[in-house]
């Protein structure tokens, strides 16, 4: 384990903040230390000390000890699971399904690395070229509270394989489970190799500005990024930023309102982990030829899948959202649609009256008959709630989905070539053929986003070597320049 990660984890007992559970916040779930500034740059100073000997390990042994970490993980899986469902809210199959994601993409990472990093020799008419992919340094990992295991693994896996050290800052709305998984990857590394820390705008300054940071890689709010664009202009720091998304789901003529299992994989992208993911179908258009049709299959479809409830209850596909200030910013959305006119439709059922009252729990609901500017339609809701609009022609909703200021992800529905003829118009960093969000990604190829929904990519074999800096070295023939005169 990291000194550094030990020094944070021995000290809450001084400095600590409690994490309440959504459902019943009445319970405390655990405690998790405040970082100081300081606590902050020790940190940040170990990583780039240790970088000074974990760059010349090779590939293979940094490969062998994450093999050991998904191990270790994969045996500790029930215990991180309750954890991560009892701090952020979300239900037991939704929390292994974060777990079996991320040991997904640390499995591939690990089966990737050699080829993704392997160094390129080339023999040309001039001499020979060798490209190779040199690590960074030391990069801060800022992650987010939504998927806080996921989108923590996403950024050590490839950083670590690639000969790079790294400071984990995880949301506090979600610190435990990422704060716990962190702490099992560090037991097979050497000492500040992987480092955590915890805290407000003062720490996540001092990583956006430390002179040691050569890399900040952050998942989160678009808002909040361009604050670290301007912090670390200074310093000029590389960086990735996945952020946020107002994915849309497009529903062709073609589509088949009557198909059950289509209609069920639009609901789950709509609702699962209570709307909290970056790349859920967040606004829904529909042919308005099939538009009313659409609509009655969708409740039909959403009351059958929904079940809100207690998150341990192997009944519940939706838990309360994770905070009480996002439950309220997604009841101000849906309370806005209603006074510009919207129909609201809350979606079934609530499973325990009382638990839903006393928790951070929405209802589901489907708003009908929103203008295609209101906010709960060009804002990301990040909530359980989706507006359905209807539409003309493809050219429509094209200039719909592309006229947003975000690019994430986009699905388009319906028979194959209409689908694909219209994704390929979309703005999207990754568009999905009659499926959306989780159900249809793959680890295998870049997810990232256009226009301000983020700068680089992450999985992928792109997203091992965006923790690598491009090396050339040039071996001419001769040193001497023809155009050059004696």
């Amino acid at each position: 384990m990291s000194k550094v990660l030990s020094l944070l984890l021995s000290c809450f007992i001084e400095t600590q903040l409690a994490k309440e559970n959504p459902a019943n916040p009445t319970e405390i779930v655990g405690y998790f230390p405040v970082t100081t500034k300081e606590q902050a740059v020790e940190a940040i100073e170990a990583a780039a000390e240790a970088f000074k000997t974990w760059k010349q390990t090779s590939i293979d042994e940094r490969i062998i000890m994450m093999r050991k970490a998904i191990e270790k993980i994969r045996a500790a899986e029930n215990e991180i699971v309750h954890l991560l469902s009892r701090e952020h809210g979300k239900p037991l199959y939704d929390a292994h399904g974060e777990i079996y994601v991320s040991l997904m993409w640390m499995e591939f990472a690990c089966n990737e690395a050699k080829s993704a990093l392997q160094e390129e020799i080339k023999a040309h008419e001039n001499g020979k070229t060798i490209l190779s992919y040199d690590p960074i340094g030391v990069v801060a990992a800022i992650s987010p509270w939504n998927y806080p295991i996921a989108l923590s693994t996403i950024k050590i896996a490839p950083a670590l394989l690639a000969g790079n050290t790294i400071v984990l800052k995880p949301s506090p709305y979600a610190p435990l489970a990422a704060a716990k998984v962190a702490e099992i990857i560090a037991s097979e590394f050497p000492a500040g190799v992987i480092n955590v820390v915890h805290g407000d705008a003062d720490v996540g300054v001092e990583l956006t500005t430390n002179r040691h940071v050569t890399k900040i890689t952050f998942t989160g709010g678009t808002a909040t990024a361009k604050h670290i664009i301007k912090a670390a202009s200074e310093t000029i720091k590389d960086m990735t930023l996945e952020l946020g998304g107002n994915d849309a789901a497009i529903f062709l003529e073609s589509f088949d309102v009557h198909d059950e299992r289509a209609m069920r994989r639009i609901v789950i992208s709509n609702f699962l982990t209570a709307g909290q993911i970056c790349m859920i179908a967040k606004r829904v258009y529909v042919h308005r030829s099939i538009y009313d049709e659409f609509v009655k299959k969708y409740i039909e479809a959403a009351n059958r899948w929904i079940r809100i409830g207690d998150p341990f209850d192997s009944n519940t596909t939706v838990g309360p959202v994770n905070n009480l200030k996002q439950k309220d910013y997604v009841l101000g959305l849906v309370e806005d649609a209603q006074k510009r006119g919207a129909k609201v439709i809350p979606l079934e059922q609530i499973l325990d009256q009382k638990l839903f009252d006393q928790g951070y729990y929405l209802q589901p609901t489907l708003v009908l008959g929103c203008d295609v500017h209101d906010p709960i339609v060009v804002e990301e809701q990040f909530g359980p709630t989706v507006p359905i609009l209807p539409f003309d022609d493809e050219e429509q909703v094209i200039h719909l989905h592309n006229e947003s200021i975000y690019g994430l992800t986009s699905s388009v529905w319906g028979k194959e070539e209409d689908a694909i003829s219209v994704a390929r118009q979309l703005e999207a960093g990754t568009t999905m053929i009659n499926t959306a969000a989780v159900q249809g990604l793959d680890v295998r190829f870049p997810f990232g986003g256009f226009k301000q929904s983020g700068i680089g990519r992450e999985y992928g074999a792109e997203g091992i070597r965006t923790y690598t800096e491009k090396h050339v070295i040039n071996v001419p023939k001769t040193l001497d320049l023809p155009y050059i005169p004696e």
